[in-house]
């Protein structure tokens, strides 16, 4: 029986630029008659200043914000695709990565696949336009933290503020109403043991949170038509 060829580190080394960036982001750049579209995914967990289990798909913040500061300023590059499969994780974290997809000027799409829970959901409206496919959910629940919690009225407000900023956020990248949304965190009836609401693609559409109701093929033309008006605006 022949042995699998093991691949060496000076093959690693040699092997192409966009291969290597799939194996260690999630992450690749493909010319078309378009344009250049950078597919960045986040995924698993958000990763925030404390280091994930080993054994968790993670998302990590110190590797994303460089990242995206990068994809702006490249001229190789003239949008980017993002696509969401997570759970959740770092508020902090997650909001910083939120708002630097929302402060790009190069064209953005948004495409939620399988969940985009929690913190997810304002990674989900940061982009231009955002998509959703129809099994898509998103979990939208109070702000929780672990760990050592002091039970005095400073802990209470801080996690009011945190809660204001989400909603914030999230009522100013999308057209739902901030109140709308935090009446969905409060929500009482979609979860056993919590409160809070999951919510599902057409759904997630028709409350205005999430654009529109599609996939792969419908993001990518949306970010085509950026890119042309883009072009179109500097000539």
């Amino acid at each position: 029986m022949t042995e699998p060829t093991k691949t060496t580190g000076a093959e690693k080394e040699n092997e192409p630029e966009s291969t290597q960036a799939i194996l260690d982001f999630g992450a690749a750049l493909t010319r078309t008659p378009h344009g250049a579209i950078y597919c960045l995914t986040i995924i698993g967990q958000i990763e925030g200043h404390t280091t994930a289990a080993s054994n968790a798909k993670t998302t990590k913040y110190e590797h994303v914000l460089p990242l995206l500061a990068k994809l702006e300023e490249s001229e190789d590059v003239d949008g980017v695709l993002f696509l969401l499969n997570t759970v959740g994780g770092d508020v902090e974290a997650g909001l910083a990565i939120a708002e630097l997809i929302a402060g790009m000027t190069k064209p953005t799409v948004s495409i939620v696949l399988g969940g985009s829970h929690s913190i997810g959901v304002p990674l989900a409206v940061a982009a231009r336009r955002s998509f959703a496919v129809p099994s898509a959910a998103m979990t939208i629940h109070p702000v929780r933290m672990s760990g050592t919690v002091i039970a005095a009225p400073q802990t209470y407000h801080y996690f009011e503020r945190l809660q204001e900023r989400i909603v914030a956020f999230v009522a100013g990248h999308s057209s739902i109403a901030g109140e709308d949304f935090q009446d969905l965190m409060l929500k009482k009836d979609d979860m056993a043991a919590d409160v809070g609401s999951v919510i599902y693609g057409e759904e997630a559409v028709s409350l205005g949170l999430i654009d529109q109701v599609g996939g792969l093929s419908d993001g990518l033309r949306c970010l085509y038509r950026q890119i042309e008006e883009q072009k179109t605006n500097k000539t």
